[in-house]
């Protein structure tokens, strides 16, 4: 399977507004697809569903099992290095085509859907921190803002407790940053020649 398979499969993984639940969800639990319905609200067939749509993606990852009434149930823990990103260098990819670049604007919605889901549960008595810039900046301090970012969430991903843990609070963290085409230089005043 070559990189840009790799990416679009993962790419295909994140555009379901669920999946990017179940990310998060996963990410401080190892969960069965049962416990996973049950905190998200669905139905295990299609909790199963997802799940199965995330581990061929290599976004989850086998837990190993657990008893269940008799049975055995699979657990999934989410791998978050499976995700597709640039990397924190801010290493510049080849320009997507049209396929690539119509999965990406799916999972910008769906990032976006799932960003309005959250906002409804916000706690507003608790600080929180709203960015939203469009700007131009050096390639140095894009580069070293893309890095603390990246760090940022990979602290976030690595203390993760599993749901409803006694002394945690539960946040969101959505972060979407990249570099944007078009003009590089300042935009031209009125009248004014580029």
């Amino acid at each position: 399977m070559t990189d840009e398979t790799d990416r679009r499969t993962a790419m295909r993984a994140l555009a379901h507004p669920l999946r990017l639940r179940m990310l998060s969800l996963l990410t401080g639990a190892e969960l069965s697809a049962a416990e996973v319905a049950r905190e998200l609200g669905t139905t295990q067939a299609n909790a199963s569903y997802h799940l199965r749509r995330l581990a061929a993606a290599g976004m989850v990852a086998d837990a190993g099992e657990v008893a269940v009434r008799g049975g055995r149930a699979h657990r999934y823990r989410h791998v978050p290095d499976g995700a597709v990103a640039d990397d924190a260098a801010g290493t510049q990819r080849p320009r997507a085509d049209a396929a690539r670049a119509a999965l990406a604007h799916d999972v910008v919605r769906a990032l976006a859907a799932e960003l309005v889901r959250r906002d409804l549960e916000r706690d507003t008595s608790r600080t929180a921190h709203l960015t939203d810039a469009e700007l131009w900046v050096e390639p140095a301090v894009w580069a070293q803002v893309l890095q603390q970012v990246h760090h940022a969430s990979v602290r976030l991903h690595g203390q993760a407790l599993p749901p409803r843990t006694p002394g945690t609070v539960r946040v969101n963290a959505s972060m979407v940053l990249f570099a944007m085409t078009g003009p590089s230089g300042p935009p031209a005043v009125d009248g004014e020649a580029r």
